[in-house]
């Protein structure tokens, strides 16, 4: 049987070591504390000040239906939530045969028409549709969120494609529009996250597509031939 050895100086260096250390005081425990939390405050108040809580929330409440949605349709292994928050899931939208017999006998409408479904009339008991990237949704059923009094009202009745993708909730042209001109990368890749939602939500409903009215085509195409004219005559 060997028996460890150990070296006494380092016993009783350690021993003095102990000796020497004395427990922080309760008036320096509480100013160490205090430290803490106002750093902690600082710190929350920097990243509040550089990010936009709405949008945060926005997009968390997003990631979860579209997790309960994947569950429900493809199963646990696509539906984990963090790789959603990090932004680094994969983006699967498996349209069945009902879906794409949906897609060819979809309603058409113009931006005129989709405006006149936003549920601001007093005697309007007409759905509440949404749009993004063209497609025409029935949101309806989120009137807590869509209704007139809902936070993303502004989304209602016309396309706000441009709005989806940068989280914008300014309810000013310039935000909610279908314009996409200078979007990055990621800002297209929220755009597909919430095409996914809508798609895949079962509650919402696909409705038809977005088309440009034939008549201010024919305006916009006589303006063209006018323009194309006196720019010959001189």
């Amino acid at each position: 049987m060997f028996l460890e050895s150990r070296d006494p100086t380092s016993t009783l260096n350690s021993q003095r070591l102990s000796s020497k250390m004395k427990p922080l005081s309760p008036r320096i425990q509480t100013m160490a504390k205090l430290i803490t939390v106002a750093v902690l405050i600082a710190l929350a108040g920097f990243l509040a000040s550089r990010v936009d809580m709405n949008i945060v929330l926005m997009r968390f409440f997003r990631d979860l239906a579209r997790s309960k949605a994947r569950k429900r349709l493809y199963g646990n292994q696509h539906a984990l939530l963090i790789p959603m928050l990090l932004g680094t899931e994969d983006f699967i939208l498996n349209k069945t045969d009902d879906d794409k017999f949906a897609e060819k006998d979809a309603l058409t409408m113009t931006a005129a028409e989709l405006a006149t479904y936003t549920g601001e009339d007093d005697d309007d008991d007409s759905p509440l549709y949404i749009c993004i990237s063209g497609r025409i949704y029935d949101v309806t059923a989120g009137e807590r969120f869509y209704g007139v009094d809902g936070k993303y009202h502004l989304f209602v009745g016309k396309d706000a494609t441009r709005a989806y993708a940068t989280g914008c909730l300014e309810d000013n042209d310039d935000c909610v529009t279908s314009s996409t001109d200078g979007l990055t990368e990621t800002e297209f890749k929220e755009i597909d996250r919430w095409l996914e939602l809508y798609e895949t939500h079962d509650k919402y409903t696909f409705v038809g597509f977005l088309v440009d009215d034939p008549v201010d085509q024919l305006l916009e195409m006589e303006a063209t031939e006018e323009g194309e004219e006196q720019q010959q005559e001189q």
